[in-house]
Order: structure tokens, then sequence, then C-alpha cells
């Protein structure tokens, strides 16, 4: 492979590109521009679940109870009903996604020594959302229970609050949570829109660029020179690659500073995957753009590609584990998994090349393996 003829090839490129000022725009502000949009959209913390509250008992222990609800960073409160016709209202145009309904007697029965049912409705439209507010709501209420019979052993036995509420919970649960201590979805959602725009927008480029030369004839030029398949590839990708190298920079950086995730792994070892997995994106793109006439086919079928086994298959909205045996062997038909693992590992774990080098070395078995499938699809010979 002669080099001259690469760098001429990459040079020409390079000039069609910045001449191109609507693609040399989308080229660098796009993959920011999503990475801060989808990173302040897809937040999935389960926060300030607006909540009514019907009260029928208006005694000085329903309001205890109802307090440590108000006071819950997790419940915003939104004012009380009088009757649960309001409550089917609130509920049903999205006003409120929980209501709390505490019955009649409620104090008079608790001071018995009686049990006593609250009953929480909760809007299911959100599965995941609903499930981890009634998480909420059980916290809350086992809390307000122990401290009522702490209390009742303290006055009734004489026993002091400490010994009292060690015999309320014999069994005591201790949870940490471990690499995302706050239990931060944004700090795991960055990393991976890394990955996810890196995906969409690096065989996005790619794909453009080269069915560009197809539909403007100049590739026509390539066909009658003496750059060979290789030095033609070679040369017209790598400004692609300096540019997805220059935007994984950039992401790095809007993670650490603006979204404020932690970095705690090798820097070296994550630049390098990460370029591998832009030889990855490139070489689909790449391979995309060779079966197509037209920039549109390209754009439709590179957002399809990319977008679809991004979301469903590599981690990033759930985990590959919980998937299902089949999706779990697609999940491993695509590099997006392997790299969202490493970008993971690297930011939250602080992990090495010793932990994540099978990731890595799929990646570049991806990238070895689609770019042999595109110097064989590419040929110097024009179809008719």
């Amino acid at each position: 492979m002669n080099m001259r003829r690469t760098a001429a090839v990459a040079r020409k490129e390079w000039k069609e590109t910045v001449r191109d000022r609507l693609f040399l725009l989308m080229a660098f502000l796009l993959p920011g521009l999503w990475m801060v949009v989808f990173g302040y959209g897809l937040v999935l913390d389960v926060e300030h679940v607006p909540f009514a509250v019907l009260d029928r008992d208006q005694s000085s222990s329903s309001r205890d109870y109802l307090y440590r609800f108000i006071k819950s960073r997790y419940f915003d409160y939104r004012g009380s009903v009088r009757e649960e016709r309001e409550i089917d209202r609130l509920l049903g145009d999205t006003s409120i996604r929980m209501a709390i309904v505490v019955p009649e007697r409620f104090e008079e029965r608790l001071l018995a020594g009686r049990s006593v049912t609250v009953q929480t409705l909760l809007d299911g439209t959100f599965p995941l959302h609903a499930d981890t507010a009634k998480g909420y709501v059980i916290a809350v209420n086992n809390s307000f229970t122990q401290e009522l019979l702490t209390d009742f052993l303290t006055r009734t036995r004489g026993l002091v609050p400490g010994e009292a509420h060690r015999l309320t919970e014999p069994v005591s649960l201790e949870t940490r949570y471990l690499y995302n201590e706050e239990v931060r979805s944004t700090w795991s959602m960055v990393p991976a829109l890394i990955m996810f725009t890196l995906m969409v927008a690096s065989p996005l480029l790619t794909a453009l660029g080269v069915v560009r030369e197809k539909e403007t004839g100049s590739i026509y030029n390539i066909y009658s020179s003496t750059a060979s398949k290789a030095e033609f590839l070679v040369g017209k990708l790598a400004p692609y690659f300096v540019i997805s190298t220059i935007n994984v920079a950039v992401l790095w950086m809007i993670a650490v500073w603006l979204f404020q995730v932690p970095f705690k792994g090798n820097i070296a070892v994550f630049f390098a995957a990460s370029m591998l997995f832009v030889l990855c994106s490139i070489g689909i793109g790449l391979v995309i753009s060779l079966l197509v006439r037209t920039q549109m086919a390209a754009l439709i079928i590179t957002i399809i590609i990319a977008m679809v086994p991004t979301l469903l298959f590599s981690g990033l909205l759930v985990p590959v584990s919980s998937l299902s045996p089949g999706a779990q062997v697609q999940a491993h038909l695509f590099p997006m998994m392997y790299y969202t693992a490493v970008v993971r590992g690297s930011f939250l774990k602080g992990l090495g090349l010793e932990s994540m080098w099978t990731d890595v070395l799929a990646l570049a078995c991806f990238a070895v393996v689609l770019w042999l499938v595109a110097y064989g699809l590419f040929t110097k010979r024009p179809k008719a």
C-alpha cells in the first residue's frame, strides 16, 4: 500500500468534508448535542412522585404518618381530597401518581394495639416507576411501624429505646451500593450514551461520505486512478476516524465535567477500546455505503441498523443478563454490548485491561471482520 496515494485520498476527503459546512457541523456538533439531550432526558431516577391524601381519621397519628411521606424527597405532596371520586379524577388526568387513603379510627386502633390497613393507590401506567414507588411506600410504612413497636415496648416493658429497637428488628439488613454509591441513573446512563452516540454518528458520517461520491459521480475518478482498494478505503475513512476520535474525547469531557460522572479507570485502556469501537462503527457504515446508491437510503438503513440493536441488545436500558436467552445470543453478535461493558467498567468500577480484555478482544475481532467484509465488497469495476 502506497502511503502517498493513501494520504492524497485522505486530503481530498478532508477538503470535501470541510467544504460542506452542514456536513462538518453535523460531524462535530451532532454527537455532543445528542449526548447532552439524551443525558438529561434519559433519567430513570424515581423521585418527587406527586401524591394526594384522603385522611378520614384526622388525628395526630394519621398526620404523623402522612408527614413522613410529605417530607421525603421521593414524594411531592399535592394536597388533600375529601372523597375517593377526586382521587380517581386526579389519577386519571395524571395530576398525581399516587394516593394514600388513611381509614377512620386509625389512631384509636393503634393505641388499642390493633392492626390497621392503609390503602395506597399507584398509577400503574409505567410499571417500573410504579414498582419503585411501591418500594418507597413500603420502606416508609415499615419505618413508622417499627417506631410504633419501639415506643410500645419502651412504655410497657420499661426498656431503653435502643434495646426495644433491637427487639423489633432481630434481623437487620444493611445494604451497601458499590460503584454507584448514590444510586444515580445518570452515572449509569451517561457512560453508555458515549457508546450510543458513537454508534449512531460514526457509521452515519461514513456512509454518507462514501455514498456522496457515488451520487456526485466523483467515485469514477477513483475507479480510473492508480489507487488500490486498500489505499482508497484507508484514505477515504481516515478523516472520519480522526473526527470520531475527537468526538470520543469531547464525549468523555461532557460526561466527566458536565454530568459529573466519576472516571475511575485507566484512561489509556478506555481510549484504546474506544478506537477499536470507532473502527467497528466506521466499518458498519462502510459496509452499508457499499450496498446502497443514495444518501437517503444510506441514512435510513444506517439509523435502523445502528439504533435498533443499540437500544435493545447493548445493555443501555436493560442489562443483557435480564434479556431472554435468545436475546442474549443476539446481543453477543453486536459490538455495542462489549463496548458498553468497557465504558461502564472504566467509569464506575475502575476496571483495567486485565478485567476487560475479553471485551477489548471482541471489539478488535469485530473491527477486523467488518473491514475484511468491506474490502471484499468494494470493487473498482463500476456496476452497470
